[in-house]
């Protein structure tokens, strides 16, 4: 198996230069993508490991608690990409809440590790969350507010798997008088 403190160090610097880049405020929300097969090298959905969903799960828990950001941890296709998400953000944000449990093989061990640590967790349908990392391609766009940006880290790979982060903004409207920076007389 893959050592998890490398892991772990991998998830940390990821996490801290995308918060460099891309500041999060309180009751924002950042969502995770996470196939652990992938980042053991194996074919996404094919050998989930708790052990190292629950390192990259409390990791970046521990972390965006600090900044007082919500993590909404996605599932696979099994669940339509459903997430795990405090009951707390469910209610504030009016979110649809379903009804299921993550499984090994539904859902994932990234889930399974969020539904241990979360003080409150459920599942939800969809959210609209400020940024996000996708570790192993799992498609994270989908909960991720538009405009997306990408955000460029140091950290490419989880172990094995390819790593992305996204950002957001909002979007540029208007024309040729259009104006992105308050100046309203000129």
């Amino acid at each position: 198996m893959m050592e998890l403190e490398k892991i772990k160090t991998q998830i940390s610097d990821g996490i801290n230069e995308f918060l460099a880049q891309n500041p999060l405020k309180k009751g924002d929300i950042f969502v995770l993508g996470l196939s652990t097969s992938e980042v053991q090298g194996k074919h996404i959905g094919k050998q989930s490991n708790i052990e190292i969903g629950r390192i990259i799960v409390n990791t970046l828990y521990h972390r965006l608690k600090q900044k007082n950001v919500y993590l909404a941890v996605q599932g696979c296709e099994h669940l339509n990409r459903a997430l795990v998400v405090e009951k707390e953000i469910a209610d504030q944000l009016n979110l649809e809440v379903v009804s299921v449990y993550p499984s090994i093989h539904a859902g994932g061990a990234g889930q399974i590790a969020a539904f241990e640590i979360f003080k409150n967790p459920v599942e939800v349908e969809h959210v609209i969350a400020n940024g996000g990392m996708d570790i192993g391609d799992t498609s994270i766009g989908m909960h991720v507010k538009f405009v997306q940006i990408p955000i460029r880290t140091s950290i490419k790979t989880i172990g094995h798997a390819h790593t992305t982060y996204l950002g957001s903004r909002p979007k540029l409207i208007g024309g040729p008088r259009a104006k992105y920076v308050w100046d309203p007389f000129n």
